[in-house]
Parts: structure tokens; sequence; C-alpha cells
């Protein structure tokens, strides 16, 4: 068995806390803490809709995603006015991810807008803030008093590096992967895959392994995300 850099087991999860009420003007806004990976996430209403929507007598709900300067080693540079090819898709995952499992229908004719600011980032972003995400949506819509009630939905990146199946991955990891993968659930299935060999490909049961590792850390995530919003709750 190969160490971590962290000595955590291969199918340990970093440590993780939710902050909730980070931000005052935001009625749901998150801070996780996922190891070494900062994510703020924040979720708020719009009274309106895009274009695709103004008949249908529902809403949307739509997703941005940011880098901070600060966020790694080497400064980032901010994304403007055009976001990069990464950025777009992680804001389109997160929000396809979201979309899942909230009924829109039942939102009115409103845009939820889900905000993800990566602070720190030591590998996991787009999963750390898929999973706060949901967190901050949750308290946003118990704000906006609407008698939705939305399963969960978490994200965890898997992956091969030196021949073992890992779970949740750091940056010293994910960087030299031989497979890499970030798996999206619900309690009830799967929400997304998104995987890929980095260079020789991976038989069919490594897959089934990291499928299986994914979806046991997205239990223990569904548990955090309730234990979170319960604190939030009681306050």
């Amino acid at each position: 068995m190969n160490a971590r850099p962290d000595a955590r087991r291969p199918d340990a999860l970093r440590d993780i806390t939710f902050e909730t009420g980070i931000q005052r003007h935001v009625a749901g806004s998150v801070l996780v803490k996922w190891g070494q990976t900062h994510v703020l996430c924040a979720a708020t209403f719009e009274d309106r809709v895009p274009g695709h929507r103004l008949q249908s007598g529902g809403g949307w709900l739509t997703a941005e995603y940011a880098m901070l300067p600060g966020a790694t080693q080497e400064r980032q540079k901010r994304e403007r006015p055009n976001v990069s090819g990464r950025t777009a898709e992680i804001q389109r995952l997160i929000g396809r991810s979201l979309r899942a499992v909230i009924n829109l229908d039942q939102i009115g004719p409103r845009t939820l807008w889900i905000d993800c600011d990566v602070i720190q980032a030591d590998g996991g972003t787009r999963c750390a803030s898929i999973t706060a995400a949901y967190v901050a949506s949750v308290l946003a819509i118990r704000a906006a008093g609407l008698k939705l009630n939305p399963p969960p939905v978490a994200a965890v990146s898997v992956g091969i590096v030196k021949g073992q199946a890992l779970l949740d991955l750091c940056y010293v990891e994910d960087s030299t992967a031989d497979v890499d993968l970030n798996y999206v659930a619900t309690p009830s299935g799967i929400v997304e895959v998104q995987g890929t060999a980095e260079g020789k490909p991976f038989p069919r049961p490594r897959l089934d392994t990291l499928l299986d590792l994914g979806q046991a850390a997205c239990t223990t995530l569904f548990e955090l995300q309730a234990r979170a919003l319960d604190a939030a709750a009681g306050r």
C-alpha cells in the first residue's frame, strides 16, 4: 500500500466541515472546508427567469464558479470578461447536479443563482462546490418559504494513483493520477460521472471499484449535509 500525503486510508475522505450563515446579505451561504480545499458557496433567488423558461410557469437554476487569485500557489488571474473552458465546464456541472434534485416547476418564476468561489484549492474543488451548493440551496429555499424538500446531491473525486484506487484525491494525487474521476450522486442513483485515463486504458473492474468508493463516500457526505442543515435550523 502506497502512503498518501496526509496518511489517510485509501478509502478515507479528508476532514470536512460546513459553516453556514457566512454572508449577511445572502439567504443561503456556506463555507466548506474540505481538507485544504476551501470553497464559499452562496444561493440567491432572483425574481426573473431566462427566455426559455418564460412560458413554463416555473423557475431556473444556474451556477457560477471562480477560483480567487490567492487560491493556488501561483496567483490565478481573474477571468474577465470571459471565463475559461474549464470554468465554464465546472459551472455547467454544478448547475446540472443541483437541477437533478430541485424541482424547478415548484420554485415559481424565479432563478436560483449558485455562486461558488474557491478561496483555497488542494484538489476536488468542483466536488466541494457541488456538495456545499446543495446545503446553500436548501437554506435559500427555506428562507424563501418554499415547500420543497429536495433530496441531497453530493460529489467526490476518486482515482487510481500508482496502481492504487483512492478516494478524495488531494492536488498532489490528482496531478499524478493514472485515472481521474468525479462522481456525483443522490441517495437514489448516479447523477454524473466524469472520468478519464490519463495514459493507458484501465479495465472495467477498476471502474466498478472507483464507483463503489464514490457511492460509499457520498452516503457519508449526505449525512454531513443533513447535520449542517439541522444545525442551521436550530440556530
